[in-house]
C-alpha cells in the first residue's frame, strides 16, 4: 500500500469522501480529483453530468512543466444537411444569477467531453484501475441520491422551465404535483447506475462509439438536434502545454486556449504585479478593480469576437508583460481541486452549462445546453463549423514553488470564474493560509455585453475593502454571496503538509485521505 497522502477539495462531502476513497485505494491527486468530479455528476443535475465538457489541468509529481487536458464541448452536425441547422431550440428566462435568458432542447447540444478527457488523464497519471475511480460515483446512484446543494439551488428556479419539457427527465427531478423533488429525498435512475457500470467496464470507447453513443445521438436526432454518431465517433481530448503565470514565489499554471478564462487569470495575475502583499488594502482593491475591468472589456472586445484566438490571446499576454495596464486599453460549471504528498496536483473544471434540459433516452445522461450558452457561441446558434472546440471561461490551475510546494485552486461562477481564482490566488500568493485567501470578500466587473463601451457595473460583498474614488457604479451583496463563485483549493508543502479549502459561497467539503 502506498504511504501517499492526498488533500481535497469538492462541492460536496459526498464528492471529497470519494477523493479520500481513492488515497485508501492506493491513488493520488489524479485519482482523488477525477472521482470526486464523477461524484458530482451523479448528484448534481442541472450543474454537471456525463454529457458536459471538462478541462483537467495537472502538475506532474516529477516538478516538470503543467498539463491542460481539453475536453470541452464541441460544435457537433457531421454529415447534415445545412436545412438541420439552427432548430430545435427555445429561449427560458429565469431569475436565477439575478436573471438569465437560457437556449435549451435538443439543439443546444454540443459533443461533450468530460468522459475523454477523464480517461486520458488517467491514463497517464492515474494510480488506480479505471473501474476503482468510478466506484463511489457508481455506488452512490445505485443506493439513491439526494440532489447536492449547488444542484438544488438552481433546479428551484428552473426545475419546471429547463427541466420539465422532457417527459423523462421530468419524471425523474419532480413529484406527482410537479413540485421538485424535496430535500433529503433519495433519486434512482437505473440507466445511469447500467452507464456508469457500462464505462468502469468498458472504457470511454463506449461512450463515444459504441451503445451509448449511438443511444444519445439517435434521441437527440430524433428531436431535431445536430448530435450525430460522427461527431461522438470524432471526438478526442486535446493535451496542451498549461499557460504560465509568475504570481510570487509561485509559477501558477491555467487553461491555454482555446480557453479564454486561462487567458484572463494570467492577464490579471500579471498586472497586479505581486499585490496584495499581506491582506487586501485599499489602493490593492482599487488596482484590483482597474486590472478587472481592462482586462474583461478587452476580453469582450477582441477575445469572444475573434476567429485568431491564439493570436489574440498571445497580443493580451505580451501587453501585460511588462505589468502596464494602460496598453490593454486599445460569463455553471463545478470544480474539484486535490494535491498529495509526492507533489502532484490536479484541478478539473466540468461544465454542462445551463442544460439542455434532456435525458438522452436509455442512458440516464443530462445533456448540456453548450451551444445555447451566447458569450460561447459569438457567430450565433449553430454558426461554427462541425467540430470546432468552443470557447470557455473554466480556468483549472495548479502552482508550484521552488521549495516542492504544488497547490491546485479553480471555481465554477460563470463569468465570475476567472476573477474569482485571480482573488484566491493573490491572496495565497500574498500570504493568506488557503481559506483566508477563499473567504476574503470578493468583487466582480460586470461588463454590459449589449454594449460594454457604455456601462460597467462594481458588484462586490459586503466587508469589501472599497476606495472611495471607485469610478464606477457599484451593488452591494451580502458576504459570501453564490454570485462570486465557488473556490476550492487544495496544497503540499513539504514543511507545511497538506491542507485543502472550499468556499462558503457554495458549501463545499475537504478531506485528507492517509495520514
Amino acid at each position: 500500500m502506498s504511504s501517499r497522502a492526498v488533500a481535497v477539495a469538492a462541492p460536496s462531502e459526498a464528492a471529497a469522501e470519494a477523493g479520500r476513497e481513492m488515497t485508501a485505494a492506493g491513488g493520488n491527486a489524479v485519482d482523488a480529483a477525477l472521482a470526486a468530479s464523477l461524484v458530482t455528476m451523479v448528484n448534481e443535475p442541472g450543474i454537471v453530468s456525463l454529457g458536459s465538457g471538462c478541462f483537467v489541468t495537472v502538475q506532474p509529481s516529477d516538478g516538470g512543466a503543467a498539463v491542460t487536458i481539453d475536453g470541452w464541448a464541441e460544435m457537433p452536425g457531421r454529415g447534415l444537411a445545412p436545412q438541420r441547422f439552427g432548430q430545435s431550440t427555445w429561449q427560458i428566462s429565469t431569475e436565477y444569477g439575478g436573471g438569465v435568458t437560457m437556449t435549451i432542447g435538443p439543439g443546444s447540444v454540443a459533443v461533450p467531453g468530460t468522459v475523454a478527457a477523464f480517461a486520458a488523464a488517467h491514463e497517464q497519471w492515474g494510480c488506480v484501475a479505471w473501474r476503482d475511480v468510478f466506484a463511489p460515483a457508481i455506488s452512490i446512484a445505485r443506493g439513491g441520491f439526494k440532489l447536492g446543494v449547488a444542484s438544488r439551488y438552481y433546479l428551484e428556479f428552473v426545475h419546471d422551465l429547463v427541466y420539465g419539457w422532457d417527459e423523462a427527465s421530468s419524471a425523474v427531478l419532480h413529484e406527482a404535483d410537479g413540485g421538485l423533488v424535496p430535500p433529503g429525498q433519495d433519486i434512482h435512475l437505473a440507466d445511469l447506475v447500467d452507464t456508469l457500470e457500462t464505462l468502469a467496464d468498458q472504457g470511454p470507447e463506449v461512450f463515444y462509439r459504441g451503445d451509448i453513443a449511438a443511444a444519445m445521438a439517435a434521441d437527440v436526432l430524433e428531436r431535431g438536434g445536430i448530435l450525430t454518431r460522427e461527431d461522438l465517433a470524432a471526438y478526442r481530448p486535446e493535451t496542451r502545454t498549461a499557460l504560465p503565470a509568475r504570481v510570487g514565489d509561485w509559477l501558477m499554471a491555467t487553461n491555454p486556449p482555446p480557453s479564454i478564462g486561462g487567458a484572463t487569470v494570467a492577464a490579471m495575475l500579471r498586472l497586479l504585479d505581486g499585490h496584495p502583499r499581506g491582506s487586501w488594502t485599499r489602493d490593492d482593491t482599487r488596482l484590483l478593480v482597474d486590472v478587472q475591468h481592462k482586462i474583461l472589456l478587452h476580453r469582450v472586445r477582441h477575445l469572444e469576437a475573434t476567429d485568431e484566438l491564439d493570436s489574440e490571446v498571445r497580443r493580451l499576454l505580451d501587453l501585460t508583460e511588462a505589468a502596464d495596464s494602460k496598453q490593454v486599453w486599445s460569463p455553471s460549471t463545478t470544480h474539484v481541486s486535490a494535491a498529495d504528498t509526492e507533489g502532484t496536483a490536479c484541478a478539473v473544471t466540468v461544465s454542462s452549462g445551463y442544460g439542455s434540459g434532456m435525458l438522452a433516452a436509455g442512458t440516464g445522461v443530462w445533456l448540456n445546453n453548450c451551444l445555447g450558452e451566447p458569450e460561447l457561441n459569438a457567430r450565433g446558434l449553430h454558426g461554427l463549423p462541425p467540430g470546432t472546440r468552443l470557447i470557455s471561461n473554466m480556468a483549472p490551475s495548479v502552482a508550484r514553488r521552488a521549495d516542492g510546494a504544488v497547490l491546485a485552486l479553480g471555481s465554477p461562477g460563470a463569468d465570475r470564474i476567472t476573477t474569482a481564482i485571480v482573488q484566491a490566488m493573490a491572496g495565497i500568493a500574498g500570504g493568506m493560509s488557503l481559506q483566508e485567501a477563499i473567504d476574503h470578500p470578493r468583487a466582480h466587473v460586470r461588463i454590459n455585453r449589449s454594449d460594454p463601451a457604455l456601462a460597467a457595473v462594481l458588484d462586490f460583498e459586503l466587508g469589501f475593502p472599497m476606495p472611495e474614488d471607485m469610478p464606477l457604479p457599484t451593488y452591494e451583496m451580502p458576504l459570501h454571496s453564490m454570485y462570486f463563485g465557488g473556490v476550492t483549493a487544495a496544497a503540499y508543502e513539504p514543511t507545511g503538509g497538506l491542507a485543502a479549502a472550499a468556499d462558503p459561497r457554495r458549501t463545499g467539503a475537504v478531506a485528507i485521505g492517509g495520514v
